[in-house]
């Protein structure tokens, strides 16, 4: 009998162990690839490629899912699609190009500027995703020029006309739209030229971007609107080891606007967000708060080296919209900048839609720490008359600037240790809080 136990005990082992081999070795194979030429995708830079790379999409995602692999060479498309278990590897040399035809867009349910409303398709749109990755080290470029040249045309048009424009007037597609997706990773990937903004997060949980090149021109062109990542409704997102430099926002925390946004079930909170060790090169803003945005908070961003002359922490206090941007921490910036922070209405598209409300913002616990910088001012901190702020530090902060005063109408934020120009920077008195507040800051 011993020995049958004996025996038996021997051959459950070698079973559990060879069943978890197996298990390991399941879990560890690499997605399926399906490379984008053996679809028919051509290095043509004059041909779409569309159908090519969404047939790869549609047969990775009927199999059980895969790796859609763009290689080497410049491949146009309109508006891809990936569905579940599909992923995007762009390999070195590999360029995938945005049509500049916004016919190659499809117009669809989207999310633009804090509103649900129909929209154009992205260049790579992934929806309910999970699991969505993006790598290099090749480029995905938006092509962006025409749409460009469209938008100031327009805009110089109405101007002329005595009449103002939106952003959305002239249709311009997004790089990337990822909407409602768990578990996303985008990796080291060069996003280029966008036609509107580059990176579009919307009801996204767990997301990590990690070692992308994100650019788009402040000249000979401007590429308006064209945000290096925008985070709309979504939790837990980590920034890294990033170089941004575009001709708006480098990360922006959006999330709704107008009176009763904070009502719609489409708009909601910004939750937990890490900036770090990240390089903006040109931008308005490193990161901005707004301007449709409701609720931020836990938001940081620390070791990060600024190259540019806007904020680094930008509010865009809007009086049409009830905001709250609370415990955001800035920790460890050099380089130069334009202000550490600027606090100060923002006015484009103000629309209170005939309600009765009293919008106004709120913001609380915001700590700026160990900050040296070249500064064309230090700090603009005068919101609308109405907003709430309250717990705003500045400590060990040393900053050069060839102004040796700035705006302040808050006598109760706290400078410890801060310097500006060699000397200890003191807190705004009543007098200079009861004063009128700074003029709105105005769009580009």
């Amino acid at each position: 009998m011993k020995l049958i136990i004996a025996l038996l005990a021997a051959w459950l082992a070698t079973f559990s162990t060879s069943f978890r081999s197996e298990t390991i070795s399941k879990k560890a194979a690499p997605p399926k690839e399906y490379v984008i030429t053996k679809f028919g995708a051509s290095t043509d830079s004059t041909k779409l490629t569309t159908k090519a790379i969404q047939q790869a999409i549609d047969q990775a995602s009927a199999s059980g899912g895969g790796t859609i692999v763009v290689p080497k060479g410049v491949f146009l498309s309109g508006a891809l699609f990936f569905k579940p278990n599909t992923q995007l590897r762009l390999q070195a040399g590999a360029k995938l190009k945005g049509s500049d035809n916004i016919a190659d867009y499809p117009l669809i349910p989207s999310r633009m500027e804090g509103q649900k409303l129909d929209y154009y398709a992205a260049l790579v749109n992934a929806t309910k995703v999970n699991g969505f990755t993006i790598s290099g080290p090749g480029t995905i470029d938006g092509n962006g020029l025409n749409f460009w040249k469209g938008f100031w045309a327009h805009r110089d048009s109405m101007s002329k006309a005595g009449k103002s424009s939106t952003n959305l007037e002239v249709h311009r597609p997004r790089l990337l739209f990822i909407w409602g997706c768990d578990k996303v990773t985008i990796r080291d990937v060069k996003l280029r030229n966008a036609g509107f903004w580059t990176t579009h997060l919307y009801q996204c949980t767990n997301v990590l971007i990690e070692g992308c090149d994100i650019r788009s021109p402040f000249r000979p062109v401007k590429a308006p609107s064209t945000d290096g990542i925008d985070i709309d409704v979504c939790k837990h997102v980590v920034v890294r080891n990033c170089y941004i430099s575009v001709n708006d926002d480098g990360v922006c925390i959006k999330g709704g606007k107008g009176p009763n946004a904070q009502k719609l079930p489409e708009n909601g909170p910004i939750e937990d967000v890490l900036v770090e060790n990240c390089t903006f090169g040109e931008v308005h803003a490193a990161l901005t708060c707004g301007s449709e945005c409701i609720h931020a908070t836990n938001i940081t961003m620390r070791n990060c080296r600024m190259n540019h002359d806007r904020p680094v922490l930008l509010f865009k206090m809007r009086p049409d919209t009830y905001q709250v941007y609370e415990n955001i921490t800035i920790d460890g910036i050099t380089g130069k900048c334009g202000t550490i922070v600027s606090l100060s209405p923002w006015t484009q598209f103000f629309n209170l839609a005939g309600s009765a409300e009293k919008p106004f913002g709120t913001i609380r616990n915001i700590r700026i720490s160990n900050v040296n910088v070249q500064c064309r001012e230090f700090a603009l901190l005068a919101g609308n008359p109405t907003d709430k702020v309250e717990n705003i530090v500045f400590k060990n902060v040393t900053a050069t600037s060839p102004k040796s005063t700035f705006t302040n109408k808050y006598p109760s934020i706290v400078f410890d240790h801060v310097t500006l120009n060699g000397a200890p920077v003191q807190a705004a008195k009543a007098s200079d809080a009861q004063a009128e507040p700074a003029k709105p800051l105005q769009p580009d």
